[in-house]
This record gives C-alpha cells, sequence and structure tokens, in this order.
C-alpha cells in the first residue's frame, strides 16, 4: 500500500479524541459516545417525515413494524461498520477501492453519490418547509437559505470533533423533547401503537403501503451511513491491540445502539402522531408536511403543537446536513483518492440538490415537496444493497478482519438482512414498473 493509500479520511480528526486505557465501565463509554449519534441524525432527517406522516395518516399503526424492523437492520449494519472501521482501519470507501477493481469501485462510488444527493434533498427540502411554516419565507427562497448552513460546518470543524458531536447530541435531545410533547397533546391508543409492532402480511400485498414501507427502509437504514460510521468511528485514539480494539468495537457497538434507539422512539413518534390525528380523524389523505402542520394544533386543540411540529423539523434537516458533509468527503476521499475542500464538496452537493428541488417546486407547485421527500427515500433504499453487500463481505472476510472476523451466527444474521432488502426492493421495482404499464 502506497503512502497516499495509508491516508485517512477525515485526516483533521482522525484519531484525536483520547479514551481512557483503565478506568471504569462509564468512564470510557462517555469517550466513546458520540459517533453514533452522529449517524442517527440519518435516520431522522426529514425523509423520514414524509414517509412516516403518509404512513401513519394513511394505514394508522401498521407500519410501525416496518419502522421497527428496518431499526434492528440498522443497529446490526452500523455495528458492522464499527468493526470495519476499528479491526482494519480502513472505511467502507477505502475497503471497496482496495479490494474491487476500479470500474467495480467508480461504479460504487456514482451509486453513493446519488444516494449522498437524495439525503441532502430531503434535508434541504425538509428545512425549507419548516422556514416556511414559521416565518413564512417562500420556499423556494428558504431552499436557497439552506445552502449557507456549510460556513457553520466548517465553524465546528475547526473546533474540534467533540463540538460537533456536542451540537448534534443537543440537537436530537431538542427533536426528542418536541415530540415527546406531542405525543402527550395526542394521547394515542397504547393497544393500537403495541399491536402495530407485529408483521401484517397486508402491508406486503397493498402496493402503496409497500411503496412507503420501502421508503421508510430507504431513510432507516441510509446507505451512506454505513459509509461515515466505518470513519468517524476512528476518530477515537485506541491503542493498536487486540485488546484495545475489542474494547473499541464493544463500546462503538453500545454508542450506535443507544443513538439508533433514540432514533427509533422519534420516528416511531412522527408516525404514531400522524396515525393518532389524523387516520382515526378521517383525515387519511393528509401526507404533506404542510398539512399536518396546519392540522395538528386545531385537532389537538393545543395551540403551541403545530410550532413545536415544525421547530422539531427544522432542528431534524439541520442536523443531518452535518453527516452528510462529512459522508460527502469520506465517499470522495476513499473512493477516488480525492480531497476536496469541506467549502466546496458542500456547495457541490447542495447546487445538486438544490436544482431538482427548485425545478419542482416552479412547475409542479410547492404541494409537490412531499412527494419528492418520499421519493428520494426510495432512492436510498434501492442505493441500499450496493453498500450492504460489501459491507457484509469484508467483515466476513478473515484475510481482512483477522480473529474480528464475522462468527457464523452473524454471518447467516448479516445475509438475511441484505437478501430482505434486495427482495423488499426487487418487489417495489416490479410494483414500481407494474403500476407504469398499467396506469388504471
Amino acid at each position: 500500500m502506497s503512502q497516499i493509500d495509508k491516508i485517512p479520511s477525515l485526516p483533521e480528526v482522525h484519531r484525536t479524541v483520547s479514551v481512557p486505557t483503565n478506568g471504569s465501565f462509564w468512564k470510557k463509554m462517555l469517550a466513546y459516545a458520540g459517533p453514533g449519534y452522529l449517524v442517527s441524525v440519518g435516520y431522522m432527517d426529514p425523509g423520514n417525515w414524509a414517509t412516516d406522516l403518509a404512513g401513519g395518516a394513511k394505514f394508522g399503526y401498521s407500519l410501525l413494524s416496518i419502522i421497527l424492523l428496518s431499526n434492528l437492520m440498522a443497529i446490526l449494519l452500523q455495528a458492522l461498520c464499527v468493526k470495519l472501521g476499528v479491526a482494519t482501519g480502513r472505511d467502507l470507501a477505502q475497503a471497496c477501492r482496495d479490494n474491487f477493481s476500479k470500474p467495480v469501485s467508480f461504479g460504487l462510488w456514482v451509486l453513493c453519490e446519488i444516494a449522498i444527493s437524495a439525503c441532502d434533498l430531503a434535508e434541504l427540502v425538509g428545512s425549507a418547509i419548516a422556514l416556511q411554516l414559521l416565518f413564512n419565507i417562500p420556499l423556494a427562497v428558504g431552499v436557497c437559505i439552506t445552502a449557507l448552513d456549510v460556513f457553520a460546518i466548517l465553524f465546528l470543524q475547526n473546533k474540534g470533533f467533540r463540538y460537533i458531536e456536542a451540537l448534534v447530541i443537543t440537537i436530537i435531545a431538542v427533536v426528542g423533547g418536541c415530540f415527546v410533547a406531542e405525543l402527550i397533546f395526542a394521547k394515542p391508543d397504547l393497544g393500537g401503537i403495541l399491536g402495530g409492532f407485529i408483521p401484517q402480511v397486508e402491508v406486503v400485498r397493498n402496493p402503496e403501503a409497500l411503496y412507503i414501507a420501502i421508503g421508510i427502509l430507504g431513510a432507516t437504514v441510509m446507505p451512506h451511513n454505513l459509509y461515515l460510521h466505518s470513519s468517524i468511528v476512528q476518530t477515537r485514539n485506541w491503542e493498536d491491540t487486540p485488546e484495545q480494539k475489542r474494547e473499541a468495537i464493544k463500546f462503538g457497538t453500545i454508542d450506535s445502539t443507544i443513538a439508533l434507539s433514540l432514533a427509533l422512539f422519534i420516528n416511531s413518534a412522527i408516525l404514531i402522531l400522524a396515525a393518532a390525528v389524523f387516520h382515526f380523524s378521517g383525515k387519511q389523505d393528509v401526507a404533506e408536511i404542510q398539512d399536518a402542520y396546519k392540522l395538528l394544533s386545531p385537532m389537538l386543540g393545543v395551540a403551541p403543537a403545530s410550532a413545536i411540529f415544525a421547530i422539531a423539523l427544522l432542528a431534524s434537516g439541520q442536523n443531518s446536513t452535518l453527516t452528510a458533509t462529512m459522508a460527502g468527503q469520506i465517499v470522495m476521499e476513499g473512493f477516488l483518492h480525492l480531497r476536496v475542500k469541506p467549502w466546496l464538496r458542500r456547495l457541490l452537493t447542495r447546487l445538486v440538490a438544490i436544482v431538482p428541488a427548485l425545478l419542482t417546486i416552479i412547475f409542479f407547485g410547492e404541494g409537490s415537496t412531499t412527494s419528492l421527500l418520499i421519493l428520494s427515500q426510495v432512492i436510498l433504499s434501492l442505493q441500499l444493497s450496493f453498500a450492504v453487500i460489501p459491507l457484509i463481505m469484508f467483515t466476513s472476510d478473515r484475510k481482512l478482519m483477522g480473529e474480528f472476523v464475522n462468527p457464523t451466527w452473524l454471518k447467516v444474521l448479516a445475509c438475511t438482512v441484505a437478501t430482505i432488502i434486495v427482495g423488499l426492493n426487487g418487489w417495489l421495482l416490479f410494483q414500481t414498473f407494474s403500476g407504469w404499464l398499467n396506469p388504471s
């Protein structure tokens, strides 16, 4: 491996966070806590809002099982990312470049860039909608304003990685607090919620429900987060020994599991809120975020409910921009050795997202944005297989992983997850093409 190949992604923060070699469990846990929360924000971005709102309003609590299944898949896959990053010192993008041919590696990079652009589109549109709801800013103007967040990101990167983690965790707490309040206002049916977490065959049989379910899967298990996590877990400066690596994998996995459990709560809360307020009151056609905002306060009889909803949306969108920026840098550096200034990378990504957003708003109207959000999540889901399969291949390769290779039971479980993802995506494509050929 050449010297340039040895350069890590995000070199400015690589191994910059010290961890204790001795001390209590909680002291070590605190030192390792952080990367999982950065990853978790991608699992509660505005794209989730569109799919969860549509699913809750149209189908009640029944799609909670899809959120739970998606979250369990995410916990497993992010744990594999921790293992890959710690055991090999390479992130997923670098591992792809190391082990695949140049054409294959280039193709995976293109697909990943498409996924990041789709994710960025969801964050941009979601933030713009929140600005419109809170401050009556035209949606097209709000889309352009959100591109300016690059400067805040650059400021935080210069301060240090722990500052980014602290900000992310604070914003997650704000979003979570907003939805605790909303659920208190909505008073959902506990029995119905518990029943919704039980898988139902009707979801697969109904093309519309399946489309939203695949969108939830794409919104929950984020392909670019697999690249991100395998890199930022290396911000911790553990000693390069088998014992310290085992410890880093253990605490990194605990960190991401706790963080994704919070994401499960927020995703479930969005769907539960939509089901409790809209589905069971006859407003099953509510799918637009703007409609949900307008109806929440009058239907709940609580004046601040709509404003709390919009504040949570804005916080969610702005939080997600942090991870999209870093993921884009990791993917470009890992696959191509191309090191672009973070501000330039962010502006390029934003430009790719701004153009379809503005065109959709101009030609189809502001009411089309939620459909655009749901479509962006389906695109993410269709790209998932091309990130999941290499991750499972690498972590199951003894030559690459050594003693940290996946045991047989984990290989079987991971392959089952990959099969479910590929199968659901294949079914979605079949249903989509059938709908185009038979529009009636």
